[in-house]
């Protein structure tokens, strides 16, 4: 088993939050803008994208660097984090449409439905803003005792 990487996550959750903070200065948009915009459509998808990868970077590292068992896809990387007690259960759904809807603008681009991106950019960041807040306060703790409660953090290098 390798050790947490802290550097890199740091790092992935400093471009999530760059990304959360820019969907949400378009929170203010309309369908009609999207569907008028192609640009500005294809901003926000791409940002709601790296903002879903970031967290699924984040969980295929912290997976990887503690021994847990293999995903069969994205969704199952947030089901194996609240297995190991990273993730809290009561939330594993919402984390699960977080892998669901990065599948469906990888796979589906071409289909994407302006309402759904709209509703994921005014009802959902605030999921993307919990999963890093649960991951930064476990990094900062940095007291992981290997007991997979929620609440300890990952040992793990710096640098």
């Amino acid at each position: 088993m390798k050790m947490v990487d802290h550097v890199f996550i740091k790092r992935k959750l400093d471009s999530l939050v760059e990304y959360i903070g820019d969907l949400e200065e378009q929170q203010h948009l309309t369908v009609a803008d999207l569907e008028t915009d192609k640009v500005l459509r294809n901003h926000i998808e791409r940002s709601l994208h790296k903002a879903v990868e970031s967290c699924l970077d984040i969980g295929k590292h912290l997976i990887a660097a503690l021994g847990l068992r293999t995903p069969e896809d994205y969704s199952d990387i947030m089901t194996i984090l609240v297995e190991a007690g990273i993730l809290p259960k009561e939330d594993l759904l919402k984390f699960k449409k977080m892998a669901q809807f990065r599948n469906v603008i990888v796979h589906n681009y071409e289909k994407i439905d302006p309402q759904i991106v709209l509703a994921v950019l005014q009802n959902n960041l605030s999921d993307l803003r919990f999963f890093a807040r649960i991951v930064r306060d476990r990094i900062n703790r940095g007291d992981n005792q290997g007991d997979g409660s929620c609440g300890s953090g990952f040992a793990g290098r710096e640098g």
